[in-house]
């Protein structure tokens, strides 16, 4: 059954492709035809049941008032800027401080040690970059992150960090292989007084088996917490090799809930030089994903716990109407992630959605907004007043009877402005998240005009992580455009 079309790649030339999105036995199904390499069915989505309940959450974004580059006609994705075809601003922007890497993992996203030659923005360049972010309008960019390569091999990494915080980013973070903070706490200092937000920590497992650096993730997640520097564990999910561990790898952030505030599994995109055969035997899909934590987790963490990321779009329109002032808009495309929050109490973990009733709330939230929109300082607290009452109900829905920390936040933020309130959410609750990335099988220029992350580059330009990475591989271009030998 035809439920959608989109504009695809083949995956052998990269030709652009008209592409019809199928539901076939419970499963969604990408499907095109290539003039010269013939037809290709890829796996899209595993559950169509939790795809058209995502698909409900769709909420296309402004783009930004001032993009990079001016489009051509049927240009996507061969003319990354961003152009004013995208439809989102920069949620969070990567760069790359280098391609030099201290590992030699066999599914590297960037390949970075394979090049053969050294990619290395100065620090004048990366400032500018950084700056660029900053001027973004309406919203400029909220969060950066340094990336590779690994980041840490820059000598200059704590005066970047520095200069991102004086530049205004409320987020800094670095993904990060952890060697180096494992090996030297004074490092995991350093980077703390420095500024760092957080420890982008790349954790494939909580066994030798799966994860071949534990002890070093472990020492490296010691001096963090030691230190106080919050960290997310990133593990790449590749089937047959570490799915088994998805809910130990929950159980052990809880376990260090002190300095983990969160996990966010990436199941594995076949950027590099992937076979036929290593995808139908090593593909995982975000549903699968969801269901290996119901399933390991004994049902504590379930499936339907999990919204795609644009359902937080209403916070924005409240915050907008409140303020009157333009907000970060969380615009990604609805099949590109899920998440949900996980407080971790004496009693266990309770996912959020036992604390509230979550379509009930929204719906308040969406009522409170048009409220607001009406004007007037008294109606703006009557209406937020009656929006609380409203929510109050949502939460007496709820499974868990136990609600106080959620009220101190509501009111903490809703009622008295303190957006600092939500640091303190997030040492009382874990986020569990997971992105799946694009690569040539599975690739969707829907998907790619919606992303959030993007990629700034030496050239003033800003691309989506998913063009970056596969598709055109924008990558391979800017690193070998400004390369240092």
């Amino acid at each position: 059954m035809r439920v959608k079309t989109t504009k695809t790649l083949c995956p052998i030339c990269n030709a652009v492709l008209e592409g019809n999105i199928d539901e076939e036995d419970g499963s969604i199904w990408l499907e095109r035809t290539c003039p010269e390499h013939g037809h290709f069915r890829d796996l899209y989505w595993s559950d169509a049941g939790l795809w058209h309940k995502f698909e409900q959450f769709d909420s296309v974004g402004r783009g930004v008032e001032n993009p990079n580059v001016n489009p051509l006609p049927d240009c996507c994705p061969e003319y990354c800027g961003l152009c004013s075809n995208h439809k989102s601003g920069t949620l969070l922007a990567n760069i790359d401080l280098t391609n030099r890497c201290n590992l030699d993992c066999d599914f590297c996203f960037a390949n970075a040690r394979a090049c053969g030659y050294i990619y290395e923005p100065s620090f004048d360049e990366i400032v500018a970059m950084l700056k660029m972010l900053r001027d973004q309008k309406p919203v400029p960019a909220p969060a950066v992150q340094f990336s590779g390569g690994e980041p840490t091999m820059r000598d200059d990494l704590m005066d970047l960090i520095r200069k991102a915080k004086e530049l205004g980013f409320p987020q800094v973070q670095v993904a990060t292989n952890g060697i180096k903070l494992a090996r030297d706490k004074g490092y995991v200092d350093d980077l703390k007084a420095a500024g760092l937000s957080t420890v982008y920590l790349h954790f494939d497992g909580v066994s030798k088996e799966t994860n071949f650096k534990f002890a070093s993730d472990e020492k490296a997640i010691r001096h963090c917490e030691e230190v106080g520097l919050g960290l997310v564990l990133v593990p790449t999910i590749i089937k047959g090799r570490n799915d088994h561990e998805i809910g130990d790898m929950i159980r052990y952030a809880a376990k260090h809930i002190k300095v983990v505030r969160g996990v966010n599994y990436q199941p594995i995109a076949f950027t590099g030089a992937a076979s036929e055969e290593d995808v139908q035997r090593e593909r995982i899909t975000i549903p699968e994903v969801l269901d290996d934590i119901e399933a390991q987790t004994n049902g504590t963490i379930r499936k339907a716990d999990f919204y795609p990321v644009p359902c937080v779009v209403p916070f924005s329109d409240l915050v907008e109407a409140y303020t009157g002032k333009p907000q970060v808009r969380f615009t990604a495309h609805q099949h590109c992630g899920a998440a949900t929050y996980v407080f971790i109490t004496d009693e266990g973990m309770v996912p959020i959605n036992r604390m509230i009733d979550v379509e009930s709330f929204f719906r308040s939230i969406e009522g409170m907004t048009e409220k607001l929109k009406k004007g007037g300082s008294l109606n703006k607290y009557k209406s937020l007043i009656e929006g609380i009452r409203e929510m109050h109900e949502s939460v007496r829905k709820s499974e868990h009877g136990s609600t106080m920390e959620f009220w101190k936040l509501i009111g903490k933020t809703l009622v008295m402005q303190n957006f600092d309130a939500l640091r303190d959410f997030h040492w009382n609750a874990l986020f569990i998240g997971t992105m799946h990335f694009m690569d040539r099988y599975n690739y969707d220029l829907g998907r790619v005009q919606r992303c959030c992350i993007h990629y700034a580059t030496p050239d003033g330009r800003l691309i989506p992580f998913c063009t970056y990475n596969s598709g055109p591989v924008y990558r391979e271009v800017i690193w070998e455009k400004f390369r240092k030998n």
